[in-house]
């Protein structure tokens, strides 16, 4: 796993396939998504290489019900305290109450989603809120819940409007260009989910997959968008 400086308080923990970011305010910590069902330890690792302790993990946001956005969500939340927050309409495929929705593929992405079924089943994994289109979480001096679907129904991005970044989740994509995210459900609500997120013109955007985007962040949003 790399751990990449994105901001002094943003962290990016970058795996085979998929990452989480860490968000620090003080001593206490949110993680934005948690690895694949091997990621624990390597987490823990990374946020103490950071200086940190991973006890001050105080919750941990899901951008949506993916195996290598949750998978190592509940060892952590045991772990350490934290709370697992999602969407509602994600909740359910987290929890393994129902199946994960499958994605409408385009031709092109068959080979990248058979690579993509390669990362670990996750375990089922308790959510201990369900979250809602513009709830507030106590972290980064506010942040706001995006509802985004199209990618997974309960996708959501999550915006700190005080800090001026945004987490996408899968909705966006940062592979060599800043593009749709693949897989997608609803392909219509997909591209719907991606103007709503842009028109938000962050300062600093990190993507569920791909490199942040850090210079230029909301003209290139807006372009990719359009």
């Amino acid at each position: 796993m790399d751990c990449v400086e994105v901001l002094p308080q943003l962290h990016m923990f970058r795996f085979p396939i998929g990452q989480a970011y860490l968000w620090r305010d003080g001593t206490e910590l949110t993680l934005i998504d948690a690895g694949d069902a091997h990621a624990a330890a390597a987490i823990e690792e990374g946020v103490r290489r950071l200086g940190l302790d991973p006890a001050g993990i105080r919750r941990i946001v899901l951008t949506h019900g993916h195996r290598d956005h949750y998978g190592a969500a509940q060892e952590l939340a045991d772990r350490h305290g934290a709370r697992i927050l999602a969407h509602r309409l994600d909740a359910p495929a987290v929890r393994g109450e129902e199946p994960v929705p499958d994605p409408v593929l385009h031709d092109w992405e068959r080979p990248l989603y058979t690579h993509a079924l390669t990362v670990p089943e996750a375990p089922p994994t308790r959510v201990d809120r369900e979250l809602e289109d513009g709830d507030e979480l106590p972290f980064g001096g506010g942040a706001r819940v995006v509802h985004s679907p199209g990618h997974t129904p309960g996708s959501i991005g999550v915006h700190l409007p005080r800090q001026d970044v945004l987490f996408t989740g899968d909705a966006v994509a940062g592979v060599g260009r800043v593009m749709l995210g693949v897989f997608n459900t609803d392909h219509a609500q997909a591209r719907e989910s991606f103007r709503r997120l842009a028109a938000l013109g962050p300062r600093v955007a990190c993507f569920g997959h791909g490199d942040p985007l850090t210079v230029d962040t909301a003209a290139v949003l807006g372009a990719a968008a359009r």
